[in-house]
């Protein structure tokens, strides 16, 4: 952990540091804006009785943007859960070739997840369709949704080509 600045390795590029660090401002924005909307329904429900109208859809949609925005500060950082039951098997020049495998192969997933999503925000979107309460227009949401897939699906390709050091100081550990 030393080695590390923020979410991102020390010995990233400045515009890989930049967008850890975006994408992680933008995700603690979020949660701790989901954190002030859920204190503040729950006090006037319990307290007032007032529930604030609309509140559950507005967290569910924050939870949603939450989720997609962190997916490829989550693939930057290498901090998917993995499993090594094949890495203690392989030399390190195997174990390298094994990896930039599993990236690319998790791009191409990817990529086809991205293509769905976008399918079915271009449906949800010539629906028009919208929240119950609020009205809020859903269609934005899952191109919001799509477009971070593709950016975890770039990230991924990425790594393909480029592989960060926090992959080589992986390699040795089972």
């Amino acid at each position: 952990m030393s080695g590390q600045v923020g979410v991102g390795p020390a010995q990233a590029n400045p515009w890989e540091r930049r967008a850890d660090a975006a994408f992680g401002i933008a995700a603690s924005a979020i949660l701790f804006c989901m954190m002030t909307l859920s204190v503040a329904d729950v006090i006037r429900r319990y307290v007032f009785n007032r529930p604030l109208r609309g509140a559950f859809e507005v967290t569910e949609l924050m939870l949603l943007v939450l989720i997609f925005a962190g997916l490829p500060l989550v693939t930057h950082a290498n901090e998917h859960v993995t499993m090594d039951l094949i890495d203690r098997w392989l030399d390190a020049r195997q174990r390298q070739v094994l990896g930039r495998l599993m990236e690319a192969v998790s791009a191409a997933l990817m990529f086809v997840l991205t293509w769905l999503m976008w399918i079915k925000a271009q449906r949800i979107a010539g629906y028009g369709d919208t929240t119950d309460v609020l009205r809020i227009t859903i269609g934005p949401f899952v191109y919001f949704m799509a477009a971070m897939c593709a950016l975890t699906a770039l990230v991924h390709l990425y790594k393909v080509f480029v592989p960060g050091p926090e992959r080589a100081a992986n390699q040795g550990t089972t």
